[in-house]
């Protein structure tokens, strides 16, 4: 057995135990610093040599973009291309899933990702596999979805379920290689989907370890302490156990205690660039201007060259400089101090101390620089204002902030995290967005119902991360009412999405310009204005809902809306909206859309997207209602909006079922033109 398991702490789930590799026989629990694309940050392989890691962490999916298989296989693996002489744990790119989410599209095969450069990087979980081989580590991850943990239940199932049916096809992948193979549990903040992640990965025959996925992004500390313990429990006794990602020497002290076998995170490095160091003294902010004159080490219990030859002094000289020197000395000291803390870890379950060494450390390793405590002020400000005008802030029992409608009790986003619904139904699934953000035609956005700006923040961060090479966007926000998106810039708290130059601009000036990007607001009633604007590609239809914004969810309204886009020259257009009405469905047909099946998204297992085709784009990967939709709405109790009056019904049902969508070969889109992420909620 690769794994074998000596010890376990008394009054503790602490485990002692040794992992054999190709390369090694490494002692448990371990701390993998992380080096993404072959090189720790700021560290030479002296540096490592003399810091004594068995093992380190790469990615995939870097590796992937970046030597790209061929150089690694040239030179023999990354072993021999960095001259790294130990074990290698590789990370599949699950990660990225969710870290490069605003230019990643999700499909059964894999995801798809659209760098700066433009061009389109396929992971699937045999291209990871194969890449890993390639990359030649000791353990290799399977291909599995992380989502925001604070998901809600129905896209955390689905993420889960994926991640299991990509597990299964990573094992096949793996062949006859050598290389060991751990398998992901997710289900994010749900107990019952952990334990069912476990049994069914439990359940497959082949894996040589497991590891618990989708923590430490958006979940609380408590929250991630309890499900580290639920889901390490559920576990294979004598198979290592890996807590990806996390985290702080708090959290690895933690996740030992609760039977955690194997650590990686980039926090040692990524602080260390910031200036802030771990130490037997706590965390200490070097940026501070306390250590301006400060003459005493670091840390006088340490022995790396950043405490025993220089100064605090000198040591905030270099940060607040950005020398890169402070950076890598840093580095190295928090490295060493992670490492110490691994070693001193597995010394106290030898010798069965670890649960009184756990109940001291725990609260030393949460101080902040017992030498020069930060001042907590107390705040003198009036509290900010949680209402304005016909809108209050609702803080959902999930954590996040929303804006409700206080005369008619809706909320928008009730359910859903704001800033994931909006970057999955209005931006990821859009083909014309995706166009641009790659370069290849320019684009004209109407944001209609600009409400806390969530949707147009979530195009924008898009942007961003496509940096200079997206094509020009004109960007147009249409709202009636103006105070919810003034309450929300008035609590960015909560509204995080909103720290950002972008909409502060455009609340004082009415419009934000950059290069390639052109953000606008229309204030009053849309349909007053539509008419005066730049006729778009792309439509964020989201007015407040049909009981507040009654006339924009109407058939007339749909209606002259079609009559505008399609009076100009043919171009496509897509419309995202988040509700799966079959009222507002049958309008939007009515009015001469075709209409397709939208992403799920929380408890909705469908969106709706509306769509114009023209000549030279068909928008062929949305997938059209067919002919069995038509015979669900047959049996609706309200297939008709309710300002359509019952004398139209008859004719209108006729013109419907004329409608050329359920006239053009089956009426159904392809399987193959079907997204995947859709495919497993459509019937037909």
């Amino acid at each position: 057995m690769p794994f074998q398991l000596r010890a376990t702490a008394s009054g503790s789930r602490a485990r002692l135990g040794t992992l054999t590799t190709l390369h090694d026989t490494i002692e448990t629990p371990v701390f993998m610093p992380v080096g993404t694309r072959g090189a720790v940050r700021t560290q030479t392989l002296g540096q490592l040599a003399e810091l004594g890691p068995k093992i380190i962490l790469g990615n995939t999916y870097h590796l992937l973009v970046r030597p790209g298989p061929e150089v690694l296989e040239r030179f023999g693996g990354l072993h021999a291309w960095m001259g790294w002489g130990h074990s290698l744990l590789t990370d599949s790119g699950g990660f990225q899933v969710f870290s490069l989410a605003a230019g990643r599209t999700m499909t059964e095969e894999g995801a798809t990702f659209r760098p700066r450069d433009g061009v389109a990087t396929l992971l699937t979980p045999e291209r990871s596999i194969a890449m890993q081989r390639s990359i030649g580590s000791d353990i290799m991850m399977v291909l599995d979805q992380c989502i925001d943990s604070t998901s809600p239940r129905a896209a955390a199932q689905a993420a889960m379920e994926l991640t299991h049916r990509w597990a299964v096809r990573s094992l096949t992948a793996r062949g006859d290689s050598p290389q060991q193979l751990f398998a992901i549990v997710q289900g994010a903040c749900f107990p019952e989907l952990r334990r069912e992640s476990a049994s069914v990965l439990t359940g497959v025959e082949g894996f040589d370890g497991y590891a618990i996925g989708g923590l430490a992004v958006g979940e609380t500390r408590a929250e991630r302490e309890d499900l580290t313990e639920l889901t390490a429990a559920l576990l294979p006794r004598e198979r290592p156990r890996y807590l990806m990602g996390v985290g702080t020497p708090l959290d690895l002290l933690e996740a030992v205690h609760r039977g955690v076998d194997m650590f990686d995170c980039i926090l040692p490095t990524a602080w260390a660039q910031h200036g802030k160091a771990f130490t037997s003294h706590g965390r200490i902010d070097l940026r501070r201007g306390v250590h301006k004159l400060a003459a005493q080490p670091l840390d006088a219990t340490c022995p790396c060259e950043a405490c025993t030859r220089y100064t605090r002094s000198y040591l905030h000289h270099l940060v607040k400089c950005q020398e890169p020197l402070g950076w890598q000395l840093l580095a190295f000291h928090n490295l060493r101090f992670y490492l110490e803390l691994m070693a001193t870890i597995r010394a106290r379950i030898a010798d069965d101390t670890f649960a009184a060494f756990h109940a001291e450390q725990r609260r030393r390793l949460a101080e902040d620089d017992r030498d020069n405590p930060p001042h907590r002020q107390v705040s003198t400000r009036a509290p900010r204002a949680t209402t304005r005008g016909s809108f209050a802030i609702r803080v959902s029992t999930q954590g996040f902030a929303s804006i409700q409608h206080v005369t008619s009790g809706e909320v928008m986003h009730a359910s859903n995290q704001p800033d994931a619904e909006a970057e999955q139904v209005y931006v990821a699934q859009s083909e014309l967005v995706r166009a641009a953000l790659a370069g290849e035609r320019p684009l004209v956005v109407w944001d209609v119902g600009l409400g806390a700006a969530h949707n147009a923040m979530a195009l924008i961060r898009a942007l961003d991360a496509a940096g200079d090479r997206h094509a020009p966007v004109e960007l147009v926000s249409f709202e009636h009412d103006l105070d919810a998106f003034r309450l929300a810039l008035a609590n960015t708290g909560p509204f995080a999405h909103l720290r950002h130059p972008a909409p502060n601009i455009l609340a004082h000036r009415g419009i934000f310009e950059r290069e390639r990007l052109r953000w606008t607001l229309v204030e009053g009633d849309f349909r007053a204005h539509a008419a005066a604007a730049p006729r778009p590609d792309v439509i964020f239809w989201d007015p407040f809902s049909a009981k507040v914004d009654a006339p924009l969810w109407s058939l007339a309204a749909f209606e002259a809306l079609h009559a505008q886009l399609t009076g100009s020259a043919e171009r496509p257009l897509e419309l995202f909206t988040y509700t799966a009405s079959t009222a507002i469905r049958t309008s939007l047909l009515l009015a001469g859309f075709e209409v397709a099946r939208g992403v799920p998204v929380g408890a909705k297992k469908e969106t709706t997207i509306a769509l114009v085709r023209s000549p030279d784009m068909a928008l062929a990967s949305h997938a059209r209602l067919g002919e069995a939709w038509l015979a669900r709405r047959a049996r609706s109790s309200a297939p008709f909006a309710a300002e359509i009056a019952p004398a139209r019904h008859p004719e209108l049902s006729a013109r419907l079922a004329a409608h050329p969508q359920f006239h053009r070969g089956t009426g159904v889109t392809p399987v193959n033109h079907i997204p995947e992420a859709m495919r497993m909620n459509t019937a037909t």
